[in-house]
């Protein structure tokens, strides 16, 4: 049977026809919900407004990366990924009909997720609409924003839902409402960056008999059967797999997407005997671009509603989810009064600085996928063809640089080493994780982080600081602290003994300190608050 979503009661409107919220989320995509949850988690109450009364239509974004699986962890949703979707590693490049070469993203063991998770989006933001409703988010379906107005102050929206309009004035107002974001729009923002002319079409085909395709990411450049164009293949749970097909610039939309003509570009793939069902058929085109801001005032934009890259590399939900965890805790700690709005300031700079990132990223593959010139495909084909037999070859291949973390090393809430530290995970990066024995019991490292400031101390002695959680990572067993039993936590910290790593809510470091003291530790906790920096 097809996927059948959920649908949400509308929520009536206020009875006054007036409302005032501290803080507003519009869209109830998976950015929007993230951000929702995880500001809830912080102690904030959030409204959330959705003019939809469901979830994702398709499978959308379904390829889940190990650092957006790390935060759904830290939000309580890691293990559900886990055991719904589709667990994958290995990716192979095929030119023509010869597999080109194959990579491993993560060949090291000795993390709790895997290196991708496949997982059609409709049941993340499920799941999402779940944990939202259990920590208290006040969820508005069929809330459609119809008009702004925007100060210094905050935001006025008017609000059209099926029991009347009404007004909202929101102190803090976050767009997540999507590559076509009205909030965007209402502020006459325009977007800097490139459209690309290339179609491509994505299909949802429920297989259920055997198939020869294993669990992997599959992408063939002019295979035969579809020659001069690409393919990508992905399995997702429910006997469901994602196959995008390369249109080209000249394809025409309502006659690509007629089934009839759909099946026939699955046939050819799969073969005549193959049986399969479409579920979810979509068009879509390039486009790398972003805002110049991301913050207008009291005004926050995140996810598409802020950059929108191609989905080759699988940027663009997970930048958006990385988003929601970068914004979360310093919103909550200006509105707990532990931070100053100019705070923000560092969601900008370390933002766009990753959306920069991925876009630079996204073009480079939009190019080498789509080549705009004879001599370009003369150079693509020819990579193609020595990636085969030469190493150095499939470095230049890109069939979509696929997503990693945003490594926030010009962030200005970083401090400066404190001390020799010898190398490892260095300020701005995703603490990593590592396995560990908590009395006796396996456990992880990234459970103890996230959520609040933390001290991460490799050793068992630490002079406590009023306001700053300790956790003790030991080489050896010691009650009460997690013992590094593998050695993998100081290895891929880089951390000496008796060192110290201060980590953010969002679970990057902030600093290192070789031979910590309360003094310059504090300095770096003010400075990751976006305070002026104490003296050590």
């Amino acid at each position: 049977m097809p996927h059948t979503n959920p649908r949400y009661a509308a929520t009536p409107p206020p009875a006054s026809g007036q409302d005032h919220r501290r803080v507003v989320v519009v869209g109830g995509g998976l950015v929007g919900l993230t951000l929702a949850l995880d500001l809830a988690r912080h102690g904030v109450s959030v409204t959330l407004l959705d003019e939809e009364d469901s979830v994702a239509t398709g499978s959308r974004a379904i390829c889940f990366a190990k650092r957006t699986l790390e935060i759904y962890g830290r939000l309580g949703l890691g293990d559900r990924l886990l055991a719904k979707g589709v667990t994958w590693k290995t990716g192979r490049v095929f030119h023509q009909d010869r597999q080109a070469y194959a990579f491993d993203l993560l060949p090291e063991e000795g993390h709790r997720y895997p290196a991708f998770i496949n997982i059609q989006q409709y049941h993340v933001e499920a799941w999402l609409v779940e944990a939202c409703a259990e920590a208290g988010v006040d969820l508005r379906w069929r809330h459609a924003v119809t008009g702004l107005a925007s100060d210094a102050a905050g935001a006025t929206l008017t609000v059209a839902t099926p029991g009347g309009d009404y007004t909202l004035r929101a102190d803090w107002l976050l767009a997540c409402d999507g590559a076509r974001s009205f909030i965007r729009r209402s502020l006459g923002l325009p977007f800097q960056g490139q459209v690309f002319q290339d179609r491509f079409l994505i299909a949802d085909v429920v297989i259920r008999d055997a198939v020869a395709f294993p669990a992997e990411r599959w992408f063939w450049f002019d295979p035969p059967f579809h020659p001069g164009q690409s393919v990508l293949l992905h399995k997702q749970p429910d006997d469901l797999w994602r196959i995008d097909f390369q249109l080209g610039a000249q394809a025409e939309p309502e006659a690509e997407l007629q089934p009839d003509r759909v099946r026939a570009r699955v046939a050819a793939m799969l073969g005549p005997a193959v049986p399969f069902d479409l579920e979810w058929v979509s068009l879509y085109t390039f486009r790398c671009r972003r805002l110049d801001r991301f913050v207008q005032d009291r005004v926050i934009f995140a996810g598409d509603a802020a950059h929108q890259v191609s989905p080759f590399g699988a940027r663009g939900g997970n930048g958006g989810v990385q988003d929601a965890d970068n914004l979360a805790w310093k919103l909550a700690a200006i509105l707990r009064g532990e931070a100053g709005p100019a705070l923000l300031d560092s969601y900008e700079a370390e933002r766009i600085a990753a959306a920069e990132e991925n876009i630079l990223h996204s073009t480079r593959a939009t190019d080498f996928i789509s080549p705009k010139s004879d001599a370009a495909r003369a150079y693509r084909d020819a990579v193609l063809e020595l990636a085969e037999g030469h190493a150095f070859a499939r470095a230049l291949v890109n069939s979509g640089r696929l997503s990693r973390p945003a490594l926030l090393a010009a962030s200005p809430l970083n401090a400066p080493d404190d001390g020799h530290w010898p190398g490892g995970a260095a300020p701005g990066s995703p603490a990593p994780d590592a396995p560990v024995l908590r009395d006796g019991t396996p456990d992880w490292l990234l459970r103890h982080l996230g959520g609040d400031f933390a001290l991460l101390v490799f050793d068992a002695v630490w002079t406590p600081v009023p306001g700053l959680r300790a956790i003790f990572v030991t080489a050896e067993e010691t009650p009460g602290a997690l013992w590094d039993h593998a050695g993998l936590a100081a290895a891929r910290f880089g951390a000496p003994p008796g060192g110290a790593v201060l980590i953010r809510p969002d679970q990057h470091i902030a600093a290192r300190f070789a031979a910590p003291r309360p003094g310059a530790v504090l300095a770096a906790l003010a400075r990751a608050l976006g305070q002026v920096e104490h003296a050590a």
